[in-house]
């Protein structure tokens, strides 16, 4: 959506009020509201090989008939009782309530609690980035420097954020929990991840590597194959990948409808059809999750509610300049963001992660129960938000529990930012909040509570939620891992096999034009004959937060980022295509291939899907030169509804893609495989459309400006849902894809 000041003329009757809150808020210096206690500032580590670093030695009870799995680190804590075992988690040699696996969960958790100091209970309020960094003379990723979250401030859920392979993954894990296993009540660890099955600009990016999780397309491919069954399986691969690793526990995926084009995280949601975006989630919570969470299951955390997509100028609430959520059409937000979360909740979501952002009073009328008779909402963050809670649980009949998110209950507590950091968190609780992430302070808890401003029952009823997961997940009979599994599943033939028809399926061909009488894909072998190939790509990079020369960054790192990409396609062509002739200048070439990779980060604060040097591709006039030059195949990676004003109209065939892998692209361009994505989103249609449009509706909503998508030189729209297909008796072999 156009920043506020541009759509007053929209809203007449609020046009004083806009004005004075506009201009405040020009006058604020764009800050990060976002920094959690271990300093994450979004890179992640590389994959290597895995090497047995890190390993430790457990003792297992093997689960049979009436008899679930038991592992410890510590062999006298198997408990023997007739010919049953039980995991003596606090050492006392006796069998507790809390203990008994033969008991109802509600009962063991209520027990557990009774036992639990108000110190105890706080740390459970908490869930932290942890970064383990492995000793090269032990191997060892738990460390005196690093355990004291677990030790100390008594946290048992933590953030891990790096690329490793798996078999490291399950390593940390079981010295995480051999770690909470010594410590009072041996109540374990639950790990969790953002998503980490694609590449990501600014969250968990892996590569199709070894040892590494199956290497999916990035949402937005998955949602332009359109494929609902495909995203159950994948999620059910997903959640085989990270049980076997540890993680038990996502922070995804995101139910955000992209509705404001400039949003940066556009990336990591399923497009802006609010009844697509919601399928995929109730996919994703069932593959993760199962019919009913357990044991063998990944929790969910679906996010943001009610619904990130409706920003101002792409603004996100990270940021202060983008702390607030409006909704200029009315009724947007039970019309169009909070249907997926309703189809998250159906699925049986374990948690639900409301946004950083406040509802505006600007809005127009939501329809929802008003926070009083003159305010619609009330203007705080809808983590601390009762109101928007209440909804949730009352309004839609959620179940689970509040997952705040990073730093939502401190730095970027917006409209709460002028209390303190006590009252931050008695608020936060008090609206319904059940675990804050993002800091390591449960001395704020005990404060809180000491105080009189938070009653200890409303942290038995948070931590009621968390301990209830804990041994719905098994983790309090068998928290540890085997790495050797974890290794197997990640390699495993079968689900590669399926990421990468994934892949096929995410391509979206957009433009195919007339090349001497015919069209000039797919570019058979009969083709290939003929054709002499110069490839070329142009891929962008985002500057690290804290970069000291953020644009000169960009260009070095872009212009090595794009040699290298070259240089690997060239390479993987070669390999898999054979047949192809590969030339390394455009004028010994008949035909070329240009890949488009521009970037922008969350992080920048800065909406922009302009593609140039602002986005990392430095040269477009060079695009066009070789457009010009030879019928050019034109492919680019949408993480962000590109304006493609510059790089569409010379180019011969025009290709979407999503995160994916460029063998995938080759199969459609040679006819391999019969493209079948088609939009997630709509393509503006020029800086004008972006000034024009609106922000909490998408592209095909009535209510959107009529001329917002771009229109290609044939007369054809780039609008949701759009892609073609080749004659499906010359493709796949005659076969119809699956």
């Amino acid at each position: 959506m156009a920043s506020v000041s541009k759509r007053i003329r929209k809203a007449s009757k609020l046009r004083k009020k806009l004005l004075v809150g506009t201009l405040a808020l020009s006058l604020v210096a764009p800050t990060i509201g976002f920094a959690d206690e271990q300093g994450y500032t979004g890179e992640e580590g590389e994959a290597t090989p895995y090497t047995g670093r890190g390993a430790i030695t457990t003792y297992k009870v093997a689960k049979a008939d009436g008899q679930p799995e038991i592992e410890v680190a510590t062999q006298d804590r198997i408990l023997e009782i007739g010919d049953k075992y039980f995991r003596d988690a606090n050492g006392s040699r006796s069998l507790d309530v809390y203990e008994d696996w033969r008991k109802p969960v509600s009962e063991r958790v209520a027990d557990l609690i009774s036992k639990m100091s108000l110190e105890q209970k706080a740390g459970l309020m908490y869930i932290n980035t942890h970064t383990p960094v492995a000793d090269p003379a032990d191997g060892k990723f738990v460390t005196p420097q690093n355990s004291k979250v677990i030790t100390e401030q008594k946290l048992r859920h933590v953030i891990y954020r790096l690329s490793q392979n798996l078999g490291d993954i399950a390593n940390y894990n079981n010295q995480m929990q051999q770690l909470a296993e010594g410590v009072e009540l041996g109540i374990p660890v639950v790990i969790t991840s953002n998503p980490r099955n694609s590449q990501s600009t600014d969250y968990t990016n892996i590569t199709n590597v070894q040892d590494q999780h199956t290497f999916w397309p990035g949402t937005l491919g998955l949602a332009a194959a359109r494929d609902v069954d495909a995203v159950g399986e994948f999620a059910d691969i997903a959640r085989q990948e990270w049980r076997a690793a540890g993680i038990r526990k996502v922070y995804g995926y995101m139910a955000d409808v992209a509705t404001d084009p400039l949003w940066a995280r556009i990336e990591e949601t399923f497009g802006e059809d609010p009844k697509v975006v919601g399928d995929m989630n109730y996919e994703i919570v069932k593959g993760f999750q199962g019919e009913k969470l357990d044991a063998d299951g990944v929790a969910i955390t679906v996010k943001h509610f009610p619904g990130g997509g409706a920003r101002d100028d792409g603004q996100d609430p990270h940021f202060e300049n983008g702390r607030f959520n409006i909704y200029p059409t009315e009724g947007s937000m039970e019309k169009y963001h909070i249907p997926p979360f309703l189809r998250a909740i159906e699925a049986g979501v374990a948690s639900v992660m409301p946004y950083y952002a406040y509802p505006s009073n600007d809005s127009a009328d939501q329809g929802l129960p008003p926070y009083s008779e003159s305010e619609q909402f009330e203007e705080v963050g809808m983590t601390l938000n009762e109101g928007i809670i209440k909804y949730l649980r009352e309004g839609l009949g959620f179940k689970g529990y509040i997952n705040s998110d990073s730093g939502a209950v401190a730095g970027s507590a917006w409209g709460y930012l002028d209390k303190t950091a006590v009252e931050k968190v008695a608020k936060a609780v008090n609206a319904g909040t059940n675990i804050i992430s993002g800091g390591a302070t449960p001395g704020l808890v005990i404060e809180a509570v000491n105080s009189g401003l938070l009653d200890e029952a409303k942290i038995d009823e948070s931590i009621t939620y968390t301990l209830t997961e804990m041994m719905t997940l098994g983790l309090f009979e068998d928290p540890y891992v085997n790495p050797n599994e974890a290794i197997a599943l990640a390699n495993d033939d079968e689900h590669r096999a399926l990421a990468y028809e994934a892949h096929q399926k995410s391509v979206v061909l957009m433009r195919n034009d007339k090349v001497k009488g015919e069209n000039l894909l797919p570019l058979t072998e009969e083709k290939l004959e003929k054709v002499k190939l110069y490839v070329e790509g142009f891929v962008g990079v985002a500057a690290p937060r804290g970069q000291a020369n953020p644009e000169q960054y960009v260009i070095e790192e872009s212009k090595k980022q794009s040699a290298g990409f070259t240089e690997d396609l060239k390479k993987s062509l070669k390999e898999k295509y054979p047949n192809i002739e590969l030339v390394d200048s455009v004028k010994k070439a008949t035909h070329a291939y240009v890949y488009v990779k521009p970037t922008q980060s969350n992080w920048d604060n800065n909406p922009r899907i302009t593609v140039g040097p602002e986005t990392g591709v430095t040269d477009v006039d060079r695009i066009v030169e070789i457009q010009k030059a030879v019928p050019t195949i034109t492919a680019v990676n949408f993480t962000n509804q590109w304006l493609i004003n510059k790089l569409e109209p010379k180019a011969a065939a025009f290709i979407g893609t999503f995160g994916t892998q460029q063998e995938a692209v080759f199969d459609v361009i040679t006819g391999a495989f019969n493209p079948v994505g088609k939009l997630p989103f709509a393509i503006p249609a020029d800086e004008k459309a972006l000034e024009r449009e609106v922000g909490d509706v998408p592209s095909f909503a009535p209510e959107e400006y009529k001329h917002f998508t771009y229109k290609a030189k044939a007369g054809v729209e780039y609008k949701y849902g759009f892609g073609l297909s080749y004659d499906q008796k010359k493709s796949n072999n005659g076969k119809k894809n699956k």
